[in-house]
């Protein structure tokens, strides 16, 4: 099942839209945390009646598992450019709180641009490690796009010792992005802290933020995610992402717990 397809919602009654947590979106059974955002953000922009996620701040409450969801959508104002929503994505139980801003990044008129850092150079697609998904490690959310890996971030023979996964990654079949789909990437790359000398086997998300800037172009997203902390139990996850442009369309922030041994 394509991305858009994956992630559609259908309006009810009440502020509230249908959707389904789809299988093989997961990670051990638990549905990745990037396409639990993107199943969101879906409905929240439609709630919005925008196209485009300016920016969407998700807290996640427990995990969510294949089955029909309902995303209880409260537009708290509408403005000229911009939309804010707040929702709640309920399975059986609330998964995740969140609040969001929507727009429709083709209007966007002002080009002013002052870009403190270039994208990252990274190898040829055809140069990076592909993953292929399995049913445990790689799970099969990565079956879900295309992801080419750095070859000095492929942590499969022993981590780097750098907390960063750098990357190349689509969506199948030549499906176009969206700003939704940015949603989705957010969260697809492996967790940067397997390139730690920490042995964990998973990083549950606890919040994440995703500020996407423009549309992306078709074609493939240049990714970096990077960690600078771990205290207190805790890591945060850094973002970036350029279109083939070499436009910068979207930032990120997760804030993970990091398991106890």
């Amino acid at each position: 099942m394509i991305f858009s397809k994956a992630t559609a919602a259908r309006r009810a009654e009440n502020g509230e839209w249908l959707t389904e947590v789809q299988p093989g979106w997961d990670i051990g059974g638990n549905a990745n945390g990037g396409y639990l955002l993107a199943l969101a953000g879906r409905a929240m922009a439609n709630a919005a009646e925008r196209p485009d996620v300016a920016s969407l701040t998700a807290h996640y409450l427990r995990p969510g598992i294949p089955g029909p969801h309902r995303l209880q959508a409260n537009v708290a104002k509408t403005g000229r450019r911009f939309t804010t929503v707040q929702g709640t994505l309920t399975g059986e139980k609330p998964v995740l709180s969140l609040v969001g801003s929507f727009t429709d990044h083709a209007e966007t008129t002002d080009d002013r641009s002052v870009m403190l850092m270039p994208p990252i150079d990274l190898p040829d697609p055809d140069r990076c490690i592909k993953i292929e998904a399995t049913d445990t490690f790689p799970p099969p959310v990565m079956g879900k796009v295309d992801l080419r890996l750095h070859p000095d971030d492929s942590f499969y023979d022993g981590p780097s010792g750098t907390p960063q996964m750098r990357g190349w990654v689509r969506l199948l079949d030549d499906e176009p992005l969206d700003s939704v789909a940015l949603l989705l990437i957010s969260d697809i790359f492996p967790p940067t802290v397997f390139n730690a000398n920490f042995n964990v086997a998973w990083v549950p998300t606890l919040e994440l933020t995703v500020h996407v800037r423009n549309r992306p172009v078709p074609g493939w997203l240049r990714c970096e995610f990077t960690s600078r902390f771990v205290t207190g139990g805790f890591v945060e996850e850094d973002g970036l992402m350029w279109d083939e442009n070499d436009t910068l369309v979207a930032q990120s922030r997760q804030i993970a717990l990091l398991p106890r041994d």
